[in-house]
């Protein structure tokens, strides 16, 4: 699954058709097509792992889910969900999902918990966190409304960073490692954004989807974690196990 950092580069890809017309539309999607042609894409922004596309009192909003990908001046063998057409290109969306959003993107979303976004809050996600003590590591690191952006790489990662086990509860982190936490979080994230562009990211893992750990050189665990359930990759020695 695509993560923030990944959409941020989709933006910037597709920055060139803010300002353009929408000259056709078309795909799979199950939206209303016929209204998109003729309408002006004032801006494309990103909200966590979503791609939002502002139109006049309206906004299309593209989630590429677990293996969506994008194309812009060119296409894929199958059926677009969605493929845009401008006059300096067009852009494609596969196996996503596309909803239409009623309303402006200000009034929809709360920027302060995006980790990507300038208006990004820690003391916020701190005091959001403080509220729900019985919360696992590795589930608090995946909500949305919190860390925003936030995929499963960048949990695995700040996890050994901070030297906090998975499993660990919220209410049980000390202030100082809740607070590593939280910052951790967003600066992990723009590190991302600056492999990803180099087209190295995945040197950068540690552990995810790594054996050993660096620091020991023993075998990491691997495990499906928490209510997420989804695969978590820790060293049992370096990362402490914080419960009440």
């Amino acid at each position: 699954m695509p993560e923030g950092p990944s959409i941020v580069i989709l933006c910037n890809d597709a920055a060139r058709f803010a300002g353009r017309t929408i000259l056709r539309a078309d795909g799979n999607a199950k939206i209303d097509m016929q209204r998109l042609p003729g309408q002006r894409v004032s801006s494309i922004r990103s909200f966590g792992k979503q791609t939002l596309l502002e139109l006049p009192g309206f906004a299309i909003r593209v989630h590429l889910l677990m293996f969506g990908s994008y194309r812009i001046d060119e296409r894929k063998d199958t059926v677009p969900r969605l493929s845009l057409g401008f006059d300096n290109g067009e852009l494609n969306f596969y196996s996503c999902s596309v909803r239409l959003l009623e309303g402006e993107l200000d009034e929809l979303y709360d920027w302060r918990s995006d980790v990507m976004s300038d208006q990004w809050d820690p003391a916020l996600a701190r005091a959001r966190l403080r509220k729900m003590p019985d919360t696992l590591a590795c589930d608090a690191l995946l909500d949305q409304n919190l860390f925003a952006g936030v995929g499963n790489i960048m949990k695995n990662e700040v996890l050994y960073r901070i030297r906090v086990h998975p499993l660990s509860t919220i209410g049980a982190l000390p202030p100082r490692k809740l607070g590593e936490l939280v910052r951790q979080a967003r600066v992990y994230a723009f590190e991302f954004l600056e492999w990803k562009r180099a087209f190295v990211l995945r040197k950068h893992w540690l552990v995810h989807n790594r054996s050993r750990c660096p620091r020991h050189d023993i075998p990491l665990t691997r495990a499906y974690l928490g209510t997420t359930n989804r695969r978590s990759f820790f060293c049992e020695c370096c990362q402490k196990l914080y419960r009440d």
